[in-house]
């Protein structure tokens, strides 16, 4: 079945989604379509390989939020990412994965470093997500070592989501993190389940940001989930968002775009999160309607790009 571009000749082209427009979706997918699903490390958990980045809920109404979690449930997405300092995500991804949550993956984080702070994240996420536990709870976007040695030292967030996973309100440990030097040594002080991390193109290439921190947890049998993976690069002084939930310039190009992803998903990962707007969301699902491990020929390509791509994240 040949597909249809669908956002091309749609709402999903443009910075605008309507309910009409996410109920229709999918709608020009192969009848037997279904998300692939892979294994998440050790734990046995399999998640679809698009997560559904919970962000791009942020300041939308909630019959928004109801009709694009209830698509993306229905095309088979049972990955759910959230964090309490995404705005009003929280308040809206609650009620809208209310109806699914048995049957769904929800991971959520936190952002910060003490063991007082981590606990009334904790319990205002649980609230607000209105469930009574995490399947994954992750310390979020560590930036540098002295955030992990905070994060593990007296007092610190580790001492509440150790506490919390013994009470059952957390099913497994993750972290996520946006330096190499920092992920590294959060993965020396605890056996974690899983890493979310930036896998991306040009920061893998020309930033050599990603290849290090990839070999360490795949090696310690971790779940890998990605981030950016359709990022281009950073914004320009001056230069003001496409997205309001998305800091960074996203790949525009529809057939770049596809080929980055593809990229990531080619790895050793479990599941990419799209950037924090709908559209890109949809996007992603719609490239699953025919997905494909990355040819040499694509791959090529995007080494070629990376060359004469400022990449958004960058190690030395």
């Amino acid at each position: 079945m040949k597909r249809r571009s669908f956002i091309r000749n749609s709402a999903l082209g443009s910075l605008a989604l309507t309910i009409p427009a996410i109920r229709s979706f999918g709608n020009n997918f192969t009848a037997d379509f279904h998300i692939p699903k892979r294994v998440l490390g050790k734990t046995g958990e399999k998640l679809s390989i698009i997560g559904f980045g919970g962000i791009m809920l942020n300041n939308n109404p909630q019959d928004f939020a109801n009709e694009l979690v209830a698509k993306a449930y229905d095309l088979g997405v049972n990955y759910y990412d959230v964090a309490p300092n995404y705005g009003n995500a929280q308040e809206k991804m609650g009620p809208a994965l209310k109806p699914f949550r048995k049957d769904c993956f929800l991971a959520c984080k936190t952002h910060m470093r003490d063991a007082v702070g981590a606990q009334n994240t904790l319990e205002d996420s649980l609230t607000k997500l209105q469930t009574d536990y995490f399947d994954l709870f992750q310390l979020h976007a560590l930036s540098s070592v002295e955030q992990v040695e905070q994060a593990f030292g007296t007092g610190g967030a580790m001492e509440t989501i150790i506490k919390a996973k013994k009470e059952g309100k957390i099913k497994y440990v993750g972290f996520s993190a946006h330096s190499v030097d920092a992920a590294l040594l959060t993965m020396k002080n605890y056996d974690f389940d899983s890493i979310l991390f930036p896998l991306n193109f040009a920061c893998w290439n020309a930033g050599n940001f990603g290849p290090q921190v990839y070999a360490e947890a795949e090696k310690r049998g971790m779940g890998i989930l990605a981030l950016k993976a359709m990022a281009l690069t950073p914004l320009k002084n001056g230069e003001e968002r496409l997205y309001k939930n998305v800091w960074y310039q996203p790949i525009q190009d529809e057939e770049i775009m596809k080929m980055a992803l593809k990229y990531t998903l080619s790895k050793n990962i479990t599941a990419a999160v799209p950037p924090g707007k709908n559209t890109l969301f949809l996007k992603a699902l719609e490239f699953m309607n025919e997905y494909k491990p990355i040819s040499e020929e694509e791959t090529n390509k995007l080494l070629a790009l990376s060359k004469i791509t400022k990449p958004i994240f960058m190690h030395t």
